[in-house]
């Protein structure tokens, strides 16, 4: 037998141009069921997960998959804002932990999360470096923004200008890092997290000023016994700093003060349902659980791997008839080489063997070429948890 697999050999590695052609037909439908399958399986893990870590959530009326992928993976969203009130209003009532979250602006291109304390904990999320926000203006950077900037505790970062020609808009606010978050694999290594106060100032509701005493008269275009109008050529301060920490303040009512959605942990079942009523019959707001949410996008993609998976089995079958058709053609222009070895003793079934091992040793080197493109191809592809930024 070790003759025939030496023979076999030679062959294969003789004939290059038909060896590489073969290997390279029968690897790609091996190479793209197992990608997709892999890349599928690790997409709806990480999804599930992370759905299935937030019980409620609630938002706008609107698109439902926009409020989920807005909470969950900090993508930005059309969605009108739910006002604070909502928050707290489910806080109140006892049925369980709400958490706010603000996830309408940018800090060089990664997204700035708003927030309590009470999302670190519900995360897992700690500090490996310096602390959360504990001040208005502070940042905690996950710990992929951290790498990918280059940033530190006691850096700066600034936040991105929404309307950058646009003077009435707030610019853009440098925050202080604080702390870099510890890698934990999720969305929120590529966050930038603030509390929920600093993310108002993004929005121009909160600023501040010199105090309205000492400001040159002529930037004040009205006055009362309650409140001082400013021109619009006051010039805001632009960054927090324990000299200008106490005179920012905000000039809305803080009922309406806005948020991107509200994370809801309800203490039981029926608090669930008593939450999920009372928010629904309202016809601006709506409340979702994002793990049914997950389940529905997941179908859809469901429906793209089975034409991928159907794609492949047409590519599989198209390669195998090929492969049948070089292998006959190879066998009648072989056949006085074949007669050649009967003529010095060699069986036929050695003969039949000389050929199983060829087409053996061509599928092992298409299985090493698909799995090495395979592992290829996932080294380089984005991770899941990037996905929807």
């Amino acid at each position: 037998m070790s003759g025939v697999w030496h023979l076999s050999l030679r062959r294969v590695l003789h004939d290059r141009t038909r060896t590489v052609i073969l290997t390279l037909c029968i690897a790609v439908p091996v190479f793209l069921p197992l990608v997709t399958g892999i890349l599928v399986g690790d997409y709806e893990r990480d999804l599930v997960a992370r759905g299935e870590s937030v019980p409620l959530l609630a938002g706008a009326k609107g698109s439902r998959f926009d409020l989920v992928l807005a909470a969950l993976y900090f993508r930005s969203s059309e969605l009108d804002p739910i006002p604070w009130s909502e928050f707290e209003a489910l806080a109140a009532a006892g049925e369980g932990l709400a958490i706010p979250l603000n996830t309408r602006f940018t800090a060089q291109g990664r997204p700035v999360v708003g927030t309590s304390p009470e999302y670190y904990e519900l995360r897992g999320l700690a500090a490996a470096g310096g602390t959360t926000p504990l001040v208005l203006g502070d940042a905690c950077l996950g710990a992929r923004v951290a790498e990918e900037l280059g940033l530190e505790p006691g850096d700066p970062i600034f936040s991105d200008q929404r309307e950058l020609y646009d003077i009435s808009k707030p610019p853009a606010l440098k925050l202080r890092v604080s702390g870099v978050l510890a890698p934990r694999g999720t969305p929120d290594d590529h966050a930038v997290f603030v509390d929920v106060k600093t993310a108002w100032i993004l929005e121009g509701i909160s600023h501040g000023h010199d105090d309205a005493t000492e400001i040159d008269d002529s930037l004040v275009i009205g006055r009362s016994e309650t409140a001082v109008a400013f021109s619009g050529a006051l010039i805001e301060f632009n960054e927090v700093t324990e000299e200008t920490l106490a005179s920012f303040h905000h000039h809305a009512d803080a009922a309406g003060l806005p948020l991107s959605a509200v994370l809801f942990l309800p203490s039981d079942d029926k608090a669930a349902t008593l939450a999920k009523a009372r928010i629904n019959a309202s016809e601006a707001w709506q409340m979702v659980a994002p793990s049914a949410v997950i389940d529905d996008l997941l179908a859809f993609v469901f429906r793209i791997k089975a034409l991928l998976d159907t794609f492949s089995l047409v590519l599989g079958a198209c390669t195998a008839a090929m492969t049948v058709l070089v292998l006959l053609l190879s066998m009648r222009i072989r056949a006085r080489e074949m007669d050649t070895l009967n003529r010095i003793g060699c069986s036929r079934s050695t003969v039949a063997r000389l050929y199983a091992t060829e087409i053996a040793l061509v599928v092992a080197f298409s299985l090493l070429v698909a799995l090495g493109a395979a592992a290829a191809a996932l080294a380089v592809v984005p991770d899941m948890t990037g996905l929807f930024h």
